[in-house]
């Protein structure tokens, strides 16, 4: 640093690694899991790529490491470089202020006066990324819900290039949502998007592990063997069985966060902002269950 002294693991031993302990580390689980989701969207493109026998297998293997050294390894190192004490973290204008990114603040406190202008531009451009892949994954997912009937059909429609063209537009409009990050009370109304939204990862993720445990049993109940499978998951089963039980660990701590808050009491406000996505998945499922009238399966 410019001081040229050696920070080392200084940090994580003062202020400490864990802020407010095992509440502060379970209330992050939403923010980490809404940071998280996307990766499963390899599934998603296999039905559109030219070759999937060859680059889903490929790409899968990519997304643990790009996990690795984007995610874990990077956090690891801001951990060693940023305090959670820090002023400059603490005081951002709002959820959308690149100053009190921990990225920016560790290049500047290194005293580099150019970086922290480029990091902003790879920022930019990494949002600019994630909108093109979340408007990608909820058009696809939006016209595959329409073509089992669980949409609406006007999105059923496909143009000529294989485009969901009306769910891409519905998923656009939607993401003008994001404006209302401007507004006095974009912070509370993006709380409570995050709510809604971060949760649901572990849902997804959860259901993944969920359907690949069933697609196993039921593979091998018809007699099949791992042989014929183009690709099988390193882990197999044991693999999805520990994924599932994470989540739902993750969801048990989450609702420990919301019925007792790290700062004062539980309210229903607080409570819903931390737990939202989950009353409204189960009032959905059993809404269409009944509605439907659709059996459970089992393999």
């Amino acid at each position: 640093g410019p001081n040229h002294q050696y920070i080392g693991g200084k940090y994580w031993h003062n202020p400490g690694s864990f802020a407010n302990g095992f509440k502060g580390v379970c209330s992050v689980f939403v923010t980490a899991a809404f940071a998280f989701g996307g990766t499963e969207l390899v599934g998603l493109v296999a039905a559109e790529t030219d070759n999937p026998r060859k680059t889903i297998p490929r790409a899968t293997k990519q997304v643990f490491w790009r996990i690795t050294i984007f995610y874990i390894v990077s956090l690891a190192l801001i951990g060693c470089l940023v305090p959670y004490t820090s002023s400059r973290l603490l005081s951002g204008s709002s959820s959308y202020d690149a100053s009190a990114s921990p990225f920016v603040i560790a290049i500047e406190n290194a005293g580099i006066k150019v970086l922290p202008s480029i990091f902003n531009v790879v920022i930019l451009c990494a949002v600019l990324s994630v909108g093109n892949s979340s408007v990608y994954g909820a058009s696809r997912t939006l016209c595959a819900l329409a073509e089992n009937g669980q949409a609406p059909k006007l999105f059923t429609y496909i143009d000529r290039k294989g485009r969901p063209l009306s769910a891409v537009a519905l998923s656009i409009i939607i993401g003008l949502l994001a404006y209302i990050n401007c507004a006095k009370i974009g912070t509370q109304l993006f709380q409570w998007l995050l709510a809604l939204s971060g949760l649901s990862n572990f849902f997804t993720w959860g259901s993944i592990c969920a359907c690949h445990i069933m697609f196993r049993l039921a593979w091998k109940a018809q007699g099949h063997t791992l042989d014929e499978l183009v690709f099988v998951a390193p882990f197999g089963i044991v693999g999805s069985c520990f994924g599932l039980l994470l989540n739902i660990l993750c969801l048990i701590a989450q609702f420990y966060i919301a019925v007792s808050p790290i700062h004062g009491s539980a309210t229903a406000k607080s409570f819903f902002e931390a737990y939202l996505a989950v009353p409204v998945l189960i009032i959905s499922y059993v809404v269409w269950k009944v509605w439907k009238k659709t059996p459970f399966m089992w393999p």
